[in-house]
């Protein structure tokens, strides 16, 4: 049996497939299925460790963004996503999956174009509130559509799509506490606040974090993932230069990117979370923590605004939009979530009603049979 797994572009789009993988093999083991095989087809692995651990087979193909504005970038991109097809559909020839499980994103392209045409079953799994494009056009000759919101399925062909949750990797589904102030070298009588700047968007994020550190440091611990990339590097120069000299320095951890490991000890001890408004909402929800949200105002069908008030009906987190953060506004939401245990607990208590633990499984449940339908 095989299974082609695609998406690319962010983590937002890699790791749910990676969560899928790992419940791919375990409903493979259960049912005893002997000689499973996964695939990963995009334009770059993303993360070679995660694909070696779930013993994913890496095919890469060329892929080309597909810009809605002016670039001339556009121009080599046409060319790239014609490449793309083509290499698509003489390696999914040559593999030719029982399914094709698409996360969406413009490195899926190739991969769903070729199912298309040699007629694969395709499961899609859509992350946002509202379609992004590849999505839209592949859930049409899609065998299932599983989405993330509920508001998602309004685009969508009804009669077969279903509310699943989003996929979070097992590793990740649960924060873990033991030794997480340690591990930061912290204090565990001072709250910790997360901040979870990523591959897109996080430039704003720091810039906020580091404009208000000094104050933020006299009353609260931080834990800052910037994101790679030369302007996230410099605010985190920028934090050390205007914290010099202060011994409240000690207070503040910055990292380009946290591991798994990393990444559960910080949703083990954090008390407040502070995100873009992509994927990332679930693993916030699975953990039970509050947060703010501050949506990318220029993101695909505005979808991270309405990511970020959909999941503010809750009551699991609080909105601030991007025309709207100066300093005194972050702090003042900081403080006024981080000085109300009644309201942290009322938001943690929300965030966890939303969360949905079983939707890797769900999703890999859906595949594995369509897969298997092919030896009926």
């Amino acid at each position: 049996m095989k299974i082609l797994l695609t998406g690319g572009g962010t983590g937002g789009h890699f790791y749910p497939l990676i969560a899928i993988a790992e419940r791919l093999s375990e409903i493979a083991a259960e049912r005893k299925i002997i000689g499973l095989k996964l695939y990963y087809m995009s334009d770059t692995p993303y993360d070679k460790r995660a694909l070696f651990e779930n013993r994913i087979t890496f095919v890469q193909i060329p892929a080309g963004k597909m810009r809605l504005y002016f670039s001339i970038k556009n121009i080599f991109d046409v060319v790239k996503t014609a490449m793309g097809a083509f290499f698509g559909l003489v390696s999914m020839f040559f593999i030719y999956p029982d399914v094709v499980i698409s996360k969406g994103g413009y490195a899926a392209f190739p991969a769903v174009f070729a199912a298309k045409f040699l007629k694969i079953p395709v499961v899609v799994h859509e992350s946002d509130s509202f379609p992004g494009r590849l999505n839209s056009w592949t859930a049409k000759f899609a065998k299932r559509v599983a989405v993330s919101w509920p508001e998602a399925a309004e685009y969508l062909p009804k009669e077969k799509t279903a509310l699943s949750g989003q996929p979070i990797r097992k590793e990740i589904l649960h924060g873990d506490p033991n030794g997480a102030y340690e591990y930061f070298k912290f204090d565990n009588e001072l709250p910790v606040i997360l901040i979870l700047g990523g591959s897109q968007g996080a430039e704003m994020i720091n810039n906020a974090v580091v404009d208000n550190l000094p104050e933020l440091l006299k009353r609260y611990q931080i834990i800052h993932q910037t994101g790679a990339g030369k302007k996230n590097e410099e605010a985190v120069s920028r934090a050390r230069l205007l914290m010099e000299g202060n011994p409240e320095i000690r207070r503040y951890f910055a990292t380009p990117f946290l591991n798994s490991m990393s990444y559960k000890k910080a949703a083990g001890c954090a008390n407040l979370i502070i995100s873009r408004a992509g994927s990332t909402i679930f693993e916030i929800a699975s953990w039970g923590i509050p947060s703010i949200l501050i949506p990318i105002t220029n993101s695909n069908g505005d979808h991270q605004r309405k990511n970020a008030y959909n999941y503010a009906r809750t009551g699991a987190c609080k909105v601030i939009e991007e025309n709207n953060l100066s300093q005194a506004v972050f702090l003042a939401e900081v403080d006024k979530i981080l000085s109300s245990k009644q309201r942290m607990v009322e938001m943690s208590k929300n965030a966890l009603g939303f969360a949905n633990h079983e939707a890797a499984l769900k999703i890999a449940r859906e595949a594995m049979d369509i897969a298997i339908s092919h030896y009926e």
